[in-house]
């Protein structure tokens, strides 16, 4: 994709670039991120906030970044109540396919397979389904962000629906897909390039981008892996 920059922190968050030059953040979770480089731990400046899901380590740092960027944050419903009872602005709540027009992009909510929970007073709070997003920039070329899920199978669907070229996949395994099914994700997909995600900030998160690598070199799919704070165009 022409003039796409991505920028990962570390885990899900990144910061990536459209061509029109509007800035999407992900996942934000920087003061706990044991991998986001100590001078990456603040964002001033966004324009759309893509919330997959409600966990500690995807919706850390989401109240301070929808403050101090005033981005327009999208999250499933029952997610979206959650952060304007947080006091958090400029909030679409969606439903799984649904679509939104944001900030010149068009944004859709994809299905994932996790689950979606805080936990408050020593009690786990439900926070609705976990969702991806495939995000249309202004050039109509599309990317996909799966979120935290395990390989399905219509991600085909999305495939044939949205064609994005780049998928954003997690990789770690233990709680989503790991290298060998997010390879299968990657051809499901018929994607270009995968980023991956979501490996190596705790232990018992073993999978690892060579592994994903060599399992799709073979089908002519790239792998960009980032290092914390890295950024590729």
């Amino acid at each position: 994709m022409s003039k796409l920059s991505i920028k990962w922190l570390g885990h899900s968050t990144f910061v990536i670039t459209t061509p029109g030059g509007k800035r999407i953040v992900t996942d934000p979770w920087l003061e706990g991120n044991p991998a986001c480089p100590p001078e990456h731990k603040r964002i001033d400046k966004a324009d759309v906030i893509l919330l997959s899901h409600g966990h500690f380590d995807h919706t850390g740092d989401i109240v301070n970044v929808a403050r101090s960027t005033g981005a327009t944050t999208l999250a499933v419903f029952e997610l979206s109540q959650w952060l304007e009872r947080k006091g958090v602005q400029n909030v679409i709540g969606m439903g799984i396919g649904g679509t939104a027009q944001v900030a010149g992009l068009e944004i859709t909510m994809t299905p994932a397979l996790h689950t979606s929970s805080v936990v408050e007073n020593d009690t786990t709070v439900y926070l609705g389904l976990a969702a991806g997003f495939v995000v249309k920039t202004e050039d109509s070329r599309s990317f996909y962000f799966a979120g935290d899920t395990a390989l399905f199978g219509d991600m085909r669907l999305i495939a044939e629906l949205h064609a994005p070229e780049i998928a954003f996949l997690p990789i770690g395994g233990h709680y989503t897909m790991g290298p060998e099914a997010a390879a299968m994700a990657a051809r499901m997909l018929a994607v270009r390039q995968v980023v991956p995600m979501h490996y190596g900030t705790f232990p018992v998160l073993t999978g690892r981008p060579e592994d994903l690598e060599r399992l799709v070199k073979p089908y002519g799919i790239d792998v960009l892996a980032l290092k914390p704070g890295q950024t590729s165009e």
